[in-house]
């Protein structure tokens, strides 16, 4: 590992400092850029901000669990919850963007952790596909052919001519990201995903009353979509997009309240999908009360079954309590990264 650091030193031209509170990460200078250098490349490094981690950090990802990214793209953090995983469980990203999510998949593959991952483009408020391996152990007979013999094989980047037909009917129809509200679309499953010769009609069979309760995700991320006014490399784009686009990008109160709602329903399917006894964590990089506490309050208020939990990691975080008890909030002032609010709930028996 130390030769393989001063490597990376060495072609970065930096020296990379640990990040004594987040096991793994090392600090550049802001200046580096690191997306043309081998070590990036080849797979060695990826970009990730340190608050982003200590989300991830706070689900408290354990060998063996059911995972589920809601909204899963640009990626950074799908591919550290599938490092955390390892070589046991499962991991489902999932996004309502078909591109972003085709470059989450280029980025599971080119680190080597897609094996145990499946992605789905879809509306992340109305996603209702249950982990494979969980609900497997309550179906009998669903492994294996199908009358039509509509079973899936081993993952191929290589689409198949009827594949190819129902992409381009779909651009001809209208923008990708407006297609995927309703029927999910899976472009990716690693080959220990739990589909490999699985028949299609029980993966694509949505969840049913209760049943998440026991057959459910063990952990679950919402990074939620957010007006991004607390991330550093989001805020430097206005260099680029120009200032005067601040109100309609950011400041726009339409465009917040459709975020507001938004928020709140990606919460509420996020936990109506997760195991009683299981993790969910929400966050986001907005630094406004409106996007974080209020939209906790409002969860709270309807869900009996959520506890907020105490991130016991966070005693050595560089962060501060956030408006509610129990939930954190990192900022550029106090903890040196974006902003980020980060709340843990876990789902108690009804």
């Amino acid at each position: 590992m130390e030769s393989q650091i001063t490597e990376i030193e060495s072609e970065l031209k930096c020296v990379l400092e640990k990040v004594s509170w987040l096991p793994g990460f090392y600090a550049i200078p802001p200046e580096i850029q690191i997306a043309g250098s081998k070590a990036y490349q080849q797979g060695k490094i990826y970009g990730i901000d340190a608050a982003s981690g200590a989300a991830i950090l706070a689900l408290d990802v354990r060998p063996g669990d059911h995972v589920l990214d809601l909204c899963a793209a640009p990626g950074a953090k799908l591919c550290m919850l599938a490092d955390t995983l390892g070589t046991t469980g499962s991991l489902t990203g999932v996004d309502v963007a078909k591109h972003r999510l085709a470059a989450c998949r280029t980025m599971l593959q080119k680190y080597c952790l897609g094996d145990r991952t499946r992605l789905f483009v879809a509306d992340g408020t109305l996603f209702s596909i249950l982990p494979v391996n969980s609900r497997m152990q309550r179906m009998e007979g669903s492994i294996g052919v199908e009358e039509n013999g509509s079973t899936f094989p081993e993952w191929t980047s290589r689409r198949s001519w009827k594949d190819r037909q129902k992409t381009k009917k779909a651009n001809a129809n209208g923008p990708q990201h407006l297609l995927a509200t309703l029927e999910p679309e899976l472009i990716y499953y690693g080959k220990h995903s739990g589909l490999v010769g699985l028949c299609k009609s029980d993966v694509f069979c949505p969840s049913v009353d209760n049943e998440a309760c026991t057959s459910g995700y063990d952990k679950v991320l919402v990074d939620a979509e957010c007006t991004h006014d607390g991330s550093i490399k989001h805020i430097q784009k206005f260099e680029f997009w120009g200032w005067k686009t601040l109100d309609r990008r950011i400041l726009d109160a339409g465009r917040t309240e459709n975020l507001l709602q938004l928020q709140l329903h990606l919460l509420t399917n996020g936990f109506k999908l997760l195991k009683t006894g299981g993790s969910l964590v929400y966050s986001t990089c907005s630094l406004t009360v409106s996007q974080n506490e209020s939209v906790v309050q409002q969860f709270l208020s309807t869900h009996p079954s959520a506890d907020l939990q105490k991130i016991d990691l966070a005693d050595n975080w560089p962060c501060r309590s956030g408006g509610i008890p129990k939930t954190l909030r990192f900022d550029p002032a106090v903890s040196q990264t974006s902003g980020l609010f980060v709340a843990k709930f876990s789902k108690l028996p009804t």
